[in-house]
């Protein structure tokens, strides 16, 4: 196949919201751009202007005007946006009250419902009436423990209506990892579902909820989701707080007119945390504003939501995908969420919901993608898809052979969009625009208003080189501080520590002459055999193409003064690894790269460690290879996996 996959439609460059948008600047400021890139040069040398547009042409609604759109502008860290601007996080994703279908739910084959915007709002009233009687007030948290249901949503708007802090992690968390996570913030009200299923089986929540709430002092409420409503057991809980159903809630509330608190552009919205594989997670707080505006550009500048079209992303609410699907509200968008194994009852369940209820933009991960290329599904034989115009993908570089199987397997004349960010900004530093071509294993472009670099060993911007992603201005969704972190210790540590006045992300990348991006990985993971930089996506990209390999994962191990790459595979069914195999990998890595990605030794494994997103752990195998000790196991979904990583005699 060509590496240009799609050219842009006449529709795309003239009705797109990237269109519009920069026929609203031009009019407005007398311009005269043309292309995307013009339009992201002008983003960056007039900032102010350009995020006072992004809030009037996406109908961001103040309550309050304040003077100042950023102080300390020259300061990354220490800048603040829209100082005295006062507005409401939800009250923007409840703006339609209509009877029109709001949320589209499917839990596997065990349960799916529609939600109207009118009933999404009684309820939201509903239990907002239930945290008021409980003194829930502004700057308080809730915590909720949540399969990824339209409850969950409803918890959350009914909480940052009146200012409260909003924080989840989906219940496959085990206990120590939830309160890791939900202790260091300290929540007033716990929210858990009683159960939820994967794989066609129904797995309870209570007896973990009950140990949590044991554990954080702090709790003194709690709300009990019933997942399945039809299930009329009643619930127990063996706790000393008072706890409330869901249901019962929702029974004992008459719906009204919902209050919408007037809080500061930078009043803490949402706390995230950091994958927590090398320490305690990182409590990352997000702004109330900041996250709203730049979800906005994100969803209509560069995504193209367009209102009413339907929007879904696969994700749980341990992941900040889910924060940035339930923004789409703002845009008047319809939200597909959808709680469960992907590939249960069938490999193409996703899909064949996508077909039924008109997904416009499929949200998913690369290695979803990849699961699809590798079980040989062809997708573009069962179901036109006829209203999908994107398909959008995130957590880990995009294969190469992911874009070709997209193509040639899903659909043809779809918008194929690989975003890269992270919980980190709540958003995304590259990502795509209807204005540009995609081209095979490139992002399209940086995120408009974001001065992103790729920076070399000195600091220096480059390009067509490899080094670090990184940020050199100020934007509306970095975070607002860490929780917990006096001075900001944390905080420069994490993003400054490299670079001065430079936001350095973390990632391995490199812009390329189409002013796009390619992200080879983890720069802390990066491999260093012989002093030369390799980013490990560079080795994953060819040992995918292995008909023989279903995964893999590979480290830089120290060995006599060096680094050695080591590759581990996990087979398909019916091969092993023999020295034929072996041969083979080498062979094609050499081929395609050079000689110096070629593992130094290739062994076979059963399994890969990965955490709760999904994301592959490849520092938590170099710690076990280097035989330290692994910290905060809990927060990997398989920490059983590393066992086969552990006094390998090859490795001696």
């Amino acid at each position: 196949m060509s590496d240009t996959l799609y050219q842009p439609t006449e529709a795309d460059l003239t009705d797109s919201h990237n269109a519009l948008f920069i026929k609203y600047i031009n009019k407005k400021y007398q311009l005269n751009i043309k292309t995307f890139e013009q339009c992201h040069q002008w983003s960056i040398a007039h900032k102010i202007d350009f995020w006072q547009s992004v809030v009037s042409y996406c109908g961001v609604h103040f309550k309050h005007v304040g003077k100042q759109v950023i102080s300390n502008k020259n300061e990354l860290l220490n800048s603040t946006w829209f100082e005295g601007y006062e507005l409401n996080y939800a009250e923007h994703l409840l703006q339609n009250k209509s009877d029109e279908i709001a949320l589209f739910f499917k839990s596997e084959d065990q349960i799916e419902k529609q939600i109207s915007y009118k009933t999404l709002y009684q309820q939201v009233s509903k239990l907002q009436q239930h945290l008021l009687s409980l003194g829930i007030k502004k700057g308080d948290r809730v915590a909720a423990y949540m399969p990824n249901m339209p409850q969950t949503i409803v918890c959350m708007l009914a909480a940052t209506t009146l200012g409260a802090v909003w924080s989840s992690c989906s219940p496959d968390f085990g206990v120590q990892g939830v309160v890791d996570r939900f202790g260091q913030i300290e929540p007033v009200l716990f929210i858990t579902a009683d159960s939820y299923y994967y794989n066609g089986k129904q797995h309870d929540c209570i007896e973990k909820a009950e140990a949590i709430v044991s554990l954080i002092p702090s709790i003194k409420n709690l709300v009990v989701v019933e997942f399945d409503s039809s299930d009329i057991k009643p619930i127990s809980m063996n706790v000393t707080q008072e706890f409330h159903t869901y249901n019962a809630l929702l029974d004992h509330f008459m719906a009204k007119q919902c209050q919408f608190a007037s809080l500061a552009f930078n009043h803490p919205l949402f706390i995230m945390y950091s994958s927590g594989t090398t320490g305690v997670p990182k409590c990352i707080v997000h702004g109330t504003g900041g996250t709203l505006i730049q979800h906005l550009k994100e969803h209509q500048l560069h995504s193209d939501f367009k209102s009413k079209e339907v929007v879904f992303y696969f994700t749980t609410c341990g992941w900040m995908m889910w924060n940035w699907l339930v923004s789409a509200l703002a845009s008047n968008c319809r939200l597909a969420i959808y709680d469960g194994s992907p590939f249960y009852p069938q490999a193409d369940s996703l899909w064949q919901w996508a077909e039924a209820i008109q997904v416009a933009h499929f949200g998913t991960s690369a290695k979803y993608i990849d699961a699809l290329n590798n079980e040989k599904q062809t997708i573009n034989k069962k179901y036109s898809l006829r209203n999908l115009r994107s398909i959008l993908s995130t957590g880990s570089p995009l294969l190469t052979a992911s874009y070709d199987y997209v193509y040639q397997h899903i659909k043809q004349d779809v918008r194929l969009v690989s975003i890269s960010g992270g919980t980190d900004i709540l958003s995304c530093f590259a990502l795509g625009t209807p204005l540009k071509p995609i081209i095979k294993g490139q992002l399209q472009c940086a995120g408009l208003g974001m001065d992103v670099a790729i920076l070399n060993d000195t600091g220096k911007p480059v390009l067509e080189e490899k080094g670090e992603l990184s940020c050199l201005n100020s934007f509306p969704s970095k975070p607002i501080f860490f929780w917990n972190d006096e001075g900001n210790v944390r905080y420069k540590k994490a993003y400054f520590n490299k670079v001065d006045n430079v936001w350095c992300h973390g990632d391995f990348a490199e812009q390329t002459a189409e002013k796009g991006f390619i992200i080879y990985g983890r720069s802390d993971a990066t491999l260093n055999p012989a002093g030369v930089r390799i980013g490990t996506a560079e080795i994953y990209r060819q040992v995918d193409m292995i008909d023989e390999i279903k995964e893999s994962i590979v480290i830089g191990q120290t060995c006599q003064g060096d680094v050695r790459i080591v590759l581990f595979v996990v087979l398909n069914e019916g091969f092993e690894l023999s020295n034929d195999l072996v041969k083979k990998i080498k062979q094609h890595i050499r081929k395609q790269t050079t000689p110096r990605h070629v593992p130094a030794i290739i062994l076979q494994v059963d399994d890969i460690p990965r955490t709760k997103s999904g994301k592959i752990v490849e520092l938590a195998v170099t710690e076990v290879l280097a035989g330290e000790t692994v910290k905060n196991l809990h927060a990997l979904a398989n920490p059983e996996a590393l066992q086969q990583f552990k006094n390998r005699v090859e490795l001696q």
